[in-house]
């Protein structure tokens, strides 16, 4: 445990974290929740083009927390690099804020937002560990509180900057209803650093050495040159469909290659820790598939084949805006958790407790039958209009399944990978994550929908022969998921038996998400 002069409780610390973490991801997911659609609808690209661009904007904002990390563990700081990160943020969706239509000005901003995140994700997570370090009775709930924080922020944008676009459209025009969605992203992130300068005090003792050293001038001066590079690398990436496609399909390529290098070359005992790390990893390749579908096709199939009418037993209770469905799964998710928690702690005692790959195969199971739902509400559509509640049950079995699957990630790299490999480990896992989203965003292509189709009598079939194709294919991962349980179970023998005599990674916990292992 960080020893405190003058004495600053945890709970002191924590909180500051946690706020400015809360204020970040209400502008990410604000942003988020409008930025297909407002590719597709104001600067007029077509679904495959939004689509794609978004995913290659995705898999750099996953990618590039690796690098933050180490810029903030070993350059200028960890404390230092989160608010750079915050600031960086701030700027970006400030950008976005200029009422302008020019998709290169939409790449630069975006890739702002891409650096920024890689400088606040993994620093912000990162503190929130050594907050706690050493007690390990308070790091669990620390955590499901901290994740929280990424729920109520999320939730709240995600149905509030919608309805200013709408609202602010209605009065001043469309452009400004969204530029000015997007403004309040940024006014979210002001919010967070103003309340992250008057609390402060509560971190400084928490950081990494580079903390408590003089700005070396010269290191954060290559930082910010770094920085501006990145940014204009990732707007020539998210510009060229070509560029990008080659640069996800490398970095697997490199990924899978070290990967295979790390087992041949490992020690005999590490080896099944290993093969069982990669066996998962590439499960949670294909999870991130199906999560990328919330913000590509279910977003626009939202848009032109949903009812957003929510009636029960024949009475009209309110209306949602299409982009609004997408926080149904931070409301499932805070849902969801708690239900979890329990039945995992419920099995615990009496020794029943599933293994990580059980919870896999459940996981894709849940995935598999949301994705079906949207097939079965298809049926029953109205003029081409599927039932809000129907993506209410969809969403719900998606979240259920991405807190069994996505959810225990890098729980799963911290139990089977050495602790020699664990920092490599945990960026590659980010990176592929990143290079799955944008492979969500190539499978979302198969409904997109052409400029002239108009009909949602037209678009339904479309959309709902993509979203049957994904539930067989999350029946496909479920029985791989199951026929690699008796194989998992003696990898995870033989691991368990030489962490005996070896010294394992301990564990940690994603600061996306936190449920028990």
């Amino acid at each position: 445990m960080a020893i405190q002069n003058p004495p600053v409780s945890q709970t002191k610390s924590f909180s500051t974290v946690f706020l400015i973490e809360m204020w970040e991801r209400f502008g990410f997911y604000g942003m988020q929740v409008l930025m297909v659609t407002y590719m597709v609808k104001k600067l007029g690209f077509v679904d495959s083009k939004a689509n794609l661009i978004w995913g290659a904007a995705a898999a750099l904002i996953y990618a590039t927390p690796a690098i933050g990390g180490w810029v903030g563990d070993k350059l200028i700081g960890t404390r230092r690099t989160m608010m750079i990160g915050a600031m960086v943020l701030t700027l970006g969706y400030a950008m976005l804020w200029i009422p302008t239509n020019n998709a290169y000005f939409l790449y630069i901003a975006l890739g702002v937002i891409i650096v920024g995140n890689g400088f606040f994700k993994p620093n912000a997570g990162n503190l929130v560990r050594k907050i706690y370090e050493g007690d390990d009775t308070k790091i669990d709930s620390a955590f499901t509180i901290y994740y929280m924080a990424v729920n109520i922020g999320s939730t709240i944008s995600m149905l509030l900057t919608p309805w200013i676009r709408d609202y602010v459209g209605a009065k001043y025009g469309d452009a400004w209803g969204w530029h000015t969605a997007f403004g309040v992203c940024a006014i979210g992130l002001v919010l967070g650093l103003i309340n992250y300068s008057l609390m402060y005090r509560t971190l400084q003792h928490i950081g990494s050495p580079a903390d408590d050293e003089r700005v070396d001038v010269k290191k954060l001066g290559l930082v910010f040159l770094a920085a501006i590079g990145m940014v204009f690398v990732s707007a020539f990436i998210l510009q060229n469909e070509g560029v990008a496609r080659v640069c996800v399909y490398a970095a697997g390529v490199v990924i899978l290659g070290i990967f295979i290098h790390l087992i041949r070359s490992s020690q005999q005992h590490e080896r099944a820790g290993l093969v069982a790390a990669l066996v998962l990893v590439a499960q949670t390749i294909f999870f991130f598939i199906f999560y990328q579908q919330m913000s590509t096709s279910l977003n626009l199939f939202a848009q032109r084949n949903v009812d957003l009418s929510f009636n029960l037993f024949g009475m009209h209770l309110f209306d949602w805006i299409p982009e609004q469905f997408q926080s149904l799964n931070a409301i499932w998710i805070v849902l969801l958790s708690p239900v979890l928690v329990l039945i995992y702690n419920t099995m615990g005692k009496v020794g029943k407790n599933p293994s990580v790959a059980a919870k896999f195969a459940w996981g894709f199971a849940a995935v598999a039958l949301g994705f079906f739902i949207y097939g079965v509400g298809a049926r029953f559509a109205v003029n081409g209009q599927v039932s809000s509640w129907i993506m209410v049950w969809g969403y719900g079995l998606y979240s259920l399944g991405e807190l069994l699957v996505s959810g225990l990630g890098l729980a799963m790299i911290a139990r089977y990978v050495p602790a020699r490999m664990g920092g490599f480990m945990m960026g590659a896992y980010f990176v592929a994550s990143g290079i799955s989203q944008y492979l969500g965003s190539v499978v979302a292509n198969f409904a997109s929908i052409p400029t002239d189709i108009k009909d949602p009598l037209v678009s339904l079939p479309i959309y709902t022969a993509l979203f049957n194709k994904l539930g067989f294919a999350g029946v496909g991962c479920t029985i791989i998921a199951i026929a690699m349980l008796p194989l998992m179970s003696k990898l995870s023998a033989s691991h368990s038996d030489a962490a005996t005599n070896n010294n394992p990674l301990p564990p940690v916990h994603s600061e996306e998400f936190n449920t028990p292992s």
